[in-house]
């Protein structure tokens, strides 16, 4: 198995130098493929080769055993599909086995997101006039204002902000470059922070970066930080409803769409690679249209008379 797992780190390494991979999917990738591997190494299957269509149907009904979630398999048999496509081309491999294996079909999740009343409940509990509450409420008006993703929120620096324009430029997926524009909210927001309460967090901490976002000791703020951020305002909104920062990305693109935007804009200030990702959303679009139709045509509904 030591050729196997040197194929496997050799696209591990491809993942990070070439594809410029997030962490988070080198984990998934790397874990699959140990999956997969260990699954040869009980089939006795002693080489790359040797797998075959009929192989892979084996490890398919093996993964369906298991009671994974569609979701689940469909990642697993994407990157192996990637694995070998990889193979493929180092000519490793003459076929790649997983090309003409259909991925399971996805259940519909209509992502959740917060209605306009619930969200302006959580834009009124910070308190301003410490440095604290003005961080959150900047945080708060930036996730909301731009729907970037958690990651790009904390890697943002004080020069990624472009106040002359009202744009800040984001460090997307892939290491992928995208100017968001932001609102007049989260300018004021983000002018107050910046220039008062900021000044005094970066005081704590022996720090030179010029990071936006810093925790209580002056360090820049963590995903987990910005979830316990969140978490906290909810709290102090004393409001039953589950937040979390995609909650508040999904509330983004849902917002601009039920009021008119285009999927391809809203795809691009998303930073989606494909249309499919953002088309998600128009779900939710379709339900907020009907009722709508239905609270105002005159014939939406039988009269009672």
């Amino acid at each position: 198995m030591a050729s196997f797992n040197q194929h496997r780190l050799d696209f591990i390494d491809y993942l990070k130098i070439e594809k410029n991979a997030s962490p988070y999917t080198i984990k998934f990738y790397d874990g699959d493929i140990k999956v997969f591997l260990l699954f040869l190494k009980t089939e006795a299957v002693t080489t790359l080769k040797d797998v075959d269509y009929l192989v892979v149907r084996v490890f398919l009904t093996q993964l369906y055993d298991r009671n994974l979630s569609r979701r689940s398999v469909s990642r697993i048999l994407s990157c192996l599909r990637s694995f070998y496509s990889y193979l493929e081309r180092e000519g490793l491999v003459k076929l790649n086995p997983f090309l003409h294996v259909n991925l399971p079909k996805q259940a519909t999740i209509i992502p959740s997101f917060f209605y306009e009343e619930e969200l302006a409940k959580l834009f009124e509990v910070s308190d301003l006039s410490m440095p604290i509450g003005q961080r959150n409420q900047a945080l708060l008006e930036v996730l909301y204002g731009t729907g970037i993703r958690v990651s790009e929120c904390v890697g943002l620096k004080l020069s990624s902000i472009d106040f002359s324009i009202g744009t800040v430029l984001v460090l997307g997926k892939g290491r992928k470059e995208r100017y968001v524009p932001f609102g007049e909210y989260a300018k004021v927001a983000l002018e107050k922070y910046i220039n008062h309460g900021r000044l005094e967090l970066i005081q704590k901490s022996s720090n030179s970066d010029d990071y936006l976002f810093l925790n209580a000791r002056g360090n820049p703020l963590t995903p987990r930080g910005v979830r316990y951020v969140l978490n906290k305002i909810v709290e102090d909104a004393s409001s039953t409803v589950s937040i979390y920062p995609h909650k508040l990305r999904h509330t983004f693109a849902t917002h601009l769409l039920n009021e008119g935007a285009d999927l391809r804009t809203v795809q691009e200030l998303l930073g989606h690679e494909n249309l499919s990702s953002t088309q998600m959303y128009t779900h939710v679009t379709k339900d907020r249209l009907k009722q709508v139709y239905m609270d105002s045509h005159p014939r939406a509904h039988l009269s009672d008379k």
